[in-house]
């Protein structure tokens, strides 16, 4: 019996695509971090590029650990953090709405698509003049150019996903009376489910290319304030520094999307 088990598992594991086993996928995950760490090693200690252009990896490490001892980092990490959730909240929560109106009505998608297809276009920095003359230096204008980032993610996505809803589903919905919210919510959500949790996602990853633009306006701490102020004193280890933590603050998040969407699928799909 234990034979035909384990004969069972090594043939299930044979079956597998070698870049779909878990293991693989892990350690193919690390690989080319590693071979950047490797080269970028190579070139600081030979001397190929030199140390004011490209410190060391271990100079960048010291950086940290300076803004560590000094209680600077932790608390740069969390004001940023704490300016991406709110700003991506309160964008995806617009553009669900906006999204739902040009979806789902006619008249939404004359009225509106056009003006907000027009606005996607303008660059994160150019509405940061606007946001300062409106909303002063402060946390709103940070936040609200945060959620301007997150916000069109989420509305294209979910606004396409809802116009092409498979007619046939709304009308056998419609034929047991379903109406208005209850179709909606029954039949449309459902069927949209995958395009909203991959709005999210490309949402979440706006959301942190804007906050740096954000951080410029007027910021005294945050990782995109520490990114232009490293660039004013010639600290190249903060800024790589800086890099490397929003690089691993976007995949930290964007994992914790990622167990979201397993568990909303697992749920609707």
């Amino acid at each position: 019996m234990t034979e035909g088990v384990t004969t069972a598992t090594g043939a299930a594991q044979l079956r597998t695509p070698l870049w779909s086993r878990t293991w693989v996928r892990i350690a193919g995950g690390f690989a080319v971090p590693i071979i950047i760490i490797a080269a970028w090693q190579y070139v600081t200690t030979t001397g190929i590029v030199p140390p004011y252009r490209l410190p060391a990896p271990w100079s960048v490490v010291e950086a940290g650990s300076e803004l560590i001892q000094r209680g600077e980092l932790w608390l740069n990490i969390a004001i940023s953090v704490q300016r991406v959730f709110i700003g991506f909240a309160v964008g995806s929560a617009i553009a669900l709405a906006f999204a739902a109106i040009v979806g789902l009505s006619r008249a939404g998608a004359v009225l509106l698509a056009p003006t907000l297809v027009a606005l996607r276009a303008v660059p994160s920095l150019a509405w940061v003049p606007l946001l300062i003359l409106w909303l002063q230096v402060g946390e709103e204008s940070k936040v609200t150019l945060i959620a301007i980032g997150a916000f069109f993610p989420v509305y294209t996505t979910v606004a396409d996903a809802l116009r092409h809803v498979n007619p046939q589903l709304v009308e056998a919905g419609r034929t047991f009376g379903l109406r208005g919210w209850s179709l909606f919510r029954t039949v449309q959500l459902p069927a949209v489910v995958p395009s909203v949790v991959s709005g999210l996602r490309l949402a979440l990853a706006q959301a942190w290319l804007f906050l740096v633009a954000a951080e410029l306006l007027g910021a005294s701490m945050g990782l995109g304030w520490m990114l232009n102020d490293s660039q004013q004193t010639g600290r190249v280890d903060r800024i790589l520094l800086a890099i490397v933590l929003l690089a691993l603050l976007g995949t930290i998040t964007n994992a914790i999307l990622v167990l979201f969407e397993r568990a909303v699928l697992k749920r609707w799909m």
